[in-house]
């Protein structure tokens, strides 16, 4: 019987490492060979088949351009579903990291909550290269992310913005309690407070213990983004109405890992 042995540490040159395989691969068929020809199944390994990491390609300028907003989204959430499936794409990271090297052609920018459980790549099933990410408590605008947003989309291509609100949100909590704190955290709540001042026709008890609620003033919070996004920046607003970008809404839900888009 043959029997290989790797060492997974060795820093083997490319060469080595088809060399290797070959040898690999002669190997099991020999032993293949000598068990189908026993007769005998309990004879037989077992083997299971080590999964090959996909050399996904970063994506070009060319491919960038003939993307449409409608696209992008229907990519979001097919990435989505296979994230929340746990069937997310086998990435081969070194190599995209040398790929994406000499320049990046992101498909969207992504307008997420500081929250530490919505890793956002991830969440959308993305590489490296794929998305422009902004991240900020409660996942509203200011000058500064507006002004990435222009940059993504206006100068880098993106085709899509999408305003990420979740379930469960401390930034929402504590704007509905109307908590104080000491230095920015106070001010930065500030700029949700117009979700909670639309969320007043909500039908029920309108505190944090109420998850609904809770839920309810997050989506209010989106939407109030978006509408700030085409308020303040009117170049934006105006590649919207020309069709060049879409600007949406998505809800994420920490339990099951799913996005919906509002």
């Amino acid at each position: 019987m043959i029997i290989l042995t790797l060492n997974s540490t060795l820093n083997l040159t490319k060469m080595k490492r088809k060399i290797y395989t070959i040898y690999v691969a002669i190997a099991a068929t020999l032993v293949l060979f000598s068990c189908n020809s026993s007769g005998k199944e309990k004879d037989c390994p077992q083997i299971t088949p080590v999964p090959t990491p996909l050399r996904e390609r970063v994506l070009t300028a060319k491919e960038q351009a003939a993307l449409t907003p409608d696209a992008v989204i229907k990519s979001l959430k097919e990435g989505n579903k296979r994230f929340s499936t746990n069937n997310i794409t086998a990435r081969d990271h070194s190599a995209m990291v040398r790929n994406a090297a000499p320049g990046q052609f992101p498909k969207a920018v992504i307008l997420s909550c500081l929250d530490s459980r919505i890793p956002v790549e991830d969440v959308f099933d993305r590489g490296i290269g794929d998305l422009f990410v902004g991240r900020v408590a409660g996942n509203f605008v200011n000058t500064d992310l507006l002004g990435s947003m222009e940059f993504g989309c206006k100068l880098m291509g993106a085709k899509l913005i999408v305003v990420l609100g979740h379930e469960s949100c401390g930034a929402i909590t504590a704007t509905i309690n109307n908590e104080h704190f000491t230095d920015n955290i106070t001010a930065m709540i500030e700029n949700i407070k117009p979700a909670v001042t639309a969320s007043q026709n909500f039908d029920g008890e309108k505190t944090s213990k109420n998850k609904e609620y809770v839920a309810y003033v997050a989506k209010n919070n989106v939407i109030n983004t978006i509408k700030t996004i085409r308020e303040k920046s009117s170049e934006l607003k105006g590649m919207e109405d020309r069709g060049e970008i879409k600007i949406v809404g998505a809800y994420y839900n920490i339990k099951d890992g799913t996005v919906t888009f509002l």
